[in-house]
Order: C-alpha cells, then sequence, then structure tokens
C-alpha cells in the first residue's frame, strides 16, 4: 500500500523527464487524473489518457521543445500526509513569481492556482510545477 500516491506521481513523472522518456505510466485515480487534466491544459504535457489493463493507468506524454528540453523544469510536492498545507485564496502561493503552477485542492475541485483565485477559494496546496 502507498502512502502518498500523488508524490509517487510526482517523482514517475520527473523520473521519466530526467530519462527522456516519451511517456510514462501512472496508477490511475480521480485525483491524478485531474492533475494530468491541469498539466495538459496549462501546457506542461502533451497528452494523457487512461488504459484499461489489469488495473487502470494513466499514460502521461511528456512534452519536449527544441533540444529536447523538457515543458517541465521542476516538481514539488507542498502538502505531504505528515504535514499539510492549507492556504486561503488570498494567501495562494505564487510560484516562481508567476510562471508556475499550483495545484490545490478546493471545496470546489482539483483546480490550478489563478482559477482558485478567479474563484476566491482556498484549500491544500498539493504540488507546485514549474
Amino acid at each position: 500500500m502507498m502512502t502518498d500516491p500523488l508524490a509517487d506521481m510526482l517523482a514517475r513523472i520527473r523520473n521519466a523527464i530526467l530519462a527522456r522518456h516519451e511517456h510514462t505510466l501512472v496508477p490511475a485515480s480521480k485525483l491524478k487524473e485531474k492533475v494530468a487534466q491541469i498539466l495538459k491544459a496549462e501546457g506542461y504535457i502533451e497528452d494523457y489518457k487512461i488504459e484499461q489493463n489489469r488495473f487502470p493507468v494513466i499514460q502521461i506524454q511528456l512534452k519536449y521543445g527544441a533540444e529536447r528540453q523538457s515543458a517541465i523544469a521542476g516538481l514539488k510536492r507542498a502538502s505531504r500526509p505528515g504535514r499539510r498545507f492549507y492556504v486561503g485564496h488570498e494567501d495562494i502561493p505564487e510560484v516562481h513569481n508567476g510562471m508556475g503552477l499550483a495545484i490545490l485542492s478546493t471545496s470546489k475541485g482539483v483546480l490550478s492556482d489563478h482559477d482558485a483565485r478567479k474563484e476566491r477559494v482556498g484549500g491544500e496546496v498539493l504540488c507546485e510545477v514549474w
């Protein structure tokens, strides 16, 4: 049993980027699917799809630019099972002076930082991407 599935997803993406893989497989869940959807909408990954094998998995197509430069420079898990990190809508962090992205779990679902500010809701900061 895994204690932090979202941290596992971020580690798999980070490892695949460092190894210059085209895609990576992550065990599927609704939270991970929503995080992948936000990463795709913000342009950090090329695409994702859910494959129904023996166990459902999310196949994440990584995005690279010129000279195989990854669209994701870094990933960081903000809130962990041992130390939760909650913020109000006015205290949502700006990742790398607005050049990055924070993903929050709010009462209105999993949202990116600018969507949470627009909706004026705070919540648990799940991770930061830049």
